[in-house]
């Protein structure tokens, strides 16, 4: 209407003036501590729909000369408590100085409820712009992410801070209000937690990344070596410094002074992404560095004794074999496969942690996360085959290297009048000697039931191959016989009537002997490994296979 256009000045006048007036008696009301003045003034700042203006009023008079006199840098840098101390001055500026305001709003246990002024929330509206403001302006290194271990304190001190101050808004709706201002928000915003995340996540990854590179290139020697950076010290959980580094960094992630709650989804995928690299690596490895090479070691001839030591010793299993120290030995694959069965029985002591800390920001669906570890424990899983393969073959190919020796029986007994064998040939301990010790050697190191499986499944493999050993043998003994026989009745001379035929037992039934003796010493060392000899595919016909030696006419056999 027009007449408003006419007295609009005269009101906002009107208003001015007012105003000015209820500014100096609410900040008398403050300073005098008088509880009716301040009521009175409050109550007029609502009429006049000015509730915001007493707020910020409240903000330059009573809160910025106190958060000027109390937010110094040189006070936080004079001790190492001085952030601590700081902000418990800051908290003792709501009771010591507002306790009037919020008996008066509401804002306090002991308010009227009858005489309470509603609208008014200075907390939110004038306490915490003034603290945020002088933190961002006069403490700017408070923010600085540079050094991650002074960052993370800083920010644990000052999330404390800001629950405390939550505490004291006295109602839900006030801490409502309170996380919705836009200084709260600007105030969270200015802890550049991204930044620190990427300054963890290269402390956790690097090492890590770091030796998978050397160890899966082989670059250096040493790093298969005992004094290089495959073992790690005696007293660690994991026998490998790349498992134990995996683990290290695993429990680093949900640490305290590293892990913080806004972060929680960014170093769960780091816990993800690290258990899928290590399997990865495992892969890569066992793929692309090669086996000691057993293939390429000679087998020497037997000596002219086959009761007599064997010359030839059995090679260790620490790296030296003629694959060279960048090969993967047995005691490396047995080292890796320890770690990896380690690390999945690890898997739940690392997902209670996580849940830990997931309950403590309010994540309750944990169902997924126990998923997606069971899918990492799947994926290690699947290494296992690949490297029980190839610690069963490595076995396999260093027996098997003594086991062929079965060939060269008939060469030393035939036309050499040496004595019925009693006991099993040398290279029968020599060909066992790499499943003995393995049994002995890592016992405390690996499970019954894999090293168990190992040597079944090394055993069943060596045990086919001297089946067909032994039935080349065999074979070739009974042509070598045959023809004998026939040559013997071609030339019936008289010097071979006058000589007679030899007693004792021929040399075919020596050989055969020896044979017989070889298997059922195996199938003795077979038991002695905990292992029965039904278990191994193809013994029972082995034995079958030279069970004919024993029938020998009994007055062949040697005397007792």
């Amino acid at each position: 209407m027009p007449l408003l256009d006419k007295v609009r000045p005269r009101i906002a006048g009107i208003t001015a003036m007012l105003q000015q007036s209820l500014e100096g008696l609410l900040i008398e009301g403050l300073q005098t501590s008088n509880v009716d003045m301040i009521r009175h003034c409050l109550r007029t700042y609502a009429t006049i729909d000015k509730t915001r203006d007493a707020e910020a009023l409240v903000g330059q008079v009573l809160v910025k000369p106190y958060m000027d006199e109390v937010i110094v840098e040189q006070y936080v840098k004079s001790s190492p408590s001085g952030l601590q101390n700081m902000y418990g001055k800051l908290l003792e500026f709501v009771p010591h100085h507002c306790r009037l305001l919020r008996e008066v709003t509401g804002g306090a246990i002991s308010s009227d409820k009858a005489d309470i002024v509603p609208g008014y929330d200075f907390l939110v509206n004038s306490v915490w712009p003034e603290i945020v403001k002088g933190l961002e302006e006069r403490i700017s290194s408070l923010f600085n992410p540079g050094n991650p271990d002074a960052f993370y304190e800083k920010y644990a001190i000052t999330m404390d801070f800001v629950r405390k101050f939550e505490r004291q808004c006295g109602s839900q709706a006030s801490v409502r209000r309170l996380r919705a201002h836009a200084s709260y928000q600007s105030f969270h915003n200015k802890w550049n937690l991204p930044v620190y995340f990427q300054l963890r996540k290269h402390q956790v990854s690097r090492t890590f990344a770091f030796l998978m590179l050397l160890l899966s290139s082989c670059g250096s020697p040493m790093c298969w070596s005992d004094g290089g950076c495959f073992f790690v010290a005696a007293g660690s959980p994991f026998l490998l410094r790349v498992s134990n580094t995996l683990w290290g960094g695993l429990l680093q992630c949900w640490a305290q002074g590293v892990y913080m709650p806004p972060l929680a989804h960014r170093f769960w995928k780091l816990t993800l992404q690290l258990l899928s690299r290590y399997a990865t690596f495992l892969t890569e490895v066992l793929n692309k560095v090669p086996p000691s090479d057993v293939s390429k070691d000679p087998v020497k001839p037997l000596p002219s004794s086959a009761s007599s030591t064997s010359s030839r010793t059995s090679q260790e299993d620490t790296g030296s074999e003629t694959g060279g120290p960048t090969a993967l030995s047995t005691k490396h694959m047995v080292f890796i496969m320890a770690d990896l069965d380690r690390l999945q029985e690890k898997i739940p002591e690392l997902s209670d942690m996580i849940r830990q800390k997931l309950e403590l920001i309010g994540f309750s669906n944990f169902t997924i996360v126990s998923e997606s570890l069971a899918d990492s424990k799947t994926s290690l899983s699947g290494c296992a085959p690949m490297l029980n393969r190839r610690v069963t073959h490595h076995l396999g190919e260093r027996c098997f290297s003594y086991l062929k020796s079965a060939s060269e029986v008939p060469r030393l007994y035939r036309r050499t009048n040496k004595e019925v064998p009693t006991k099993a040939s040398a290279y029968m301990d020599n060909a066992l000697r790499p499943l003995l010790q393995l049994r002995s050697d890592y016992t405390d190191v690996l499970k019954a039931s894999i090293l168990q499986e190992w040597l079944r499944i090394t055993l069943c493999d060596c045990t086919q191959r001297y089946y067909e050993t032994i039935s080349d043998v065999l074979s070739s003994v009974k042509k070598m016989e045959e023809s004998l026989k026939r040559l013997k009745q071609a030339r019936k001379t008289a010097v071979s009537n006058s000589t007679g035929a030899s007693s004792g037992p021929s040399d075919d039934s020596k050989i055969r002997l020896q044979l017989a003796l070889d298997v059922e010493y195996l199938g003795e060392q077979i038991q002695n490994m905990g292992l029965q000899t039904s278990d191994i595919t193809l013994f029972s016909s082995l034995l079958e296979l030279v069970q004919g030696a024993r029938d020998i006419v009994p007055s062949e056999l040697p005397a007792p």
